[in-house]
């Protein structure tokens, strides 16, 4: 079993991501599709997003828009990777009740000193909130 840490999230994410196939046309489209979609349903505005991926506010315009897409291995995919195991995860824990993701994405968290969707916003809160619910639905 593989220990839930930050570290150890980050390795996980990052062999994923080294694991899809490279030449692959459609992974970037792929990404970014999956990427905007959890986004949505997370209801990360677009700053926050940028915030999240660390990139510009313009680039998530043109995400959007389907002018750019992600690539699962930059550093901004990793990141989408990271986002889209918590929509996974969470989506899997509350059995895609689009109000009890909402709350709990918007609710102080004890265990995580802090509330998911603010974590979300930095790269090591994104990992600490990927790990916490890993290891949610490891125990459940």
């Amino acid at each position: 079993m593989t220990p839930h840490t930050p570290l150890a999230a980050r390795e996980a994410t990052a062999r994923y991501a080294r694991a899809l196939p490279a030449a692959d046309p459609e992974a970037p489209r792929v990404l970014t599709k999956a990427l905007m979609r959890a986004a949505a349903l997370l209801e990360i505005a677009p700053a926050a997003l940028a915030r999240v991926l660390g990139i510009s506010e313009a680039s998530v315009s043109r995400l959007t828009s389907g002018t750019r897409q992600v690539s699962p291995t930059s550093k901004e995919g990793e990141l989408a990777l990271l986002l889209l195991r918590v929509y996974r995860s969470l989506d899997a824990l509350v059995g895609g009740d689009d109000a009890q993701r909402r709350a709990w994405m918007q609710s102080p968290n004890r265990a995580l000193n802090g509330t998911p969707a603010e974590l979300i916003r930095s790269a090591e809160g994104l990992v600490a909130v990927a790990s916490y619910l890993d290891g949610m639905r490891a125990a459940a």
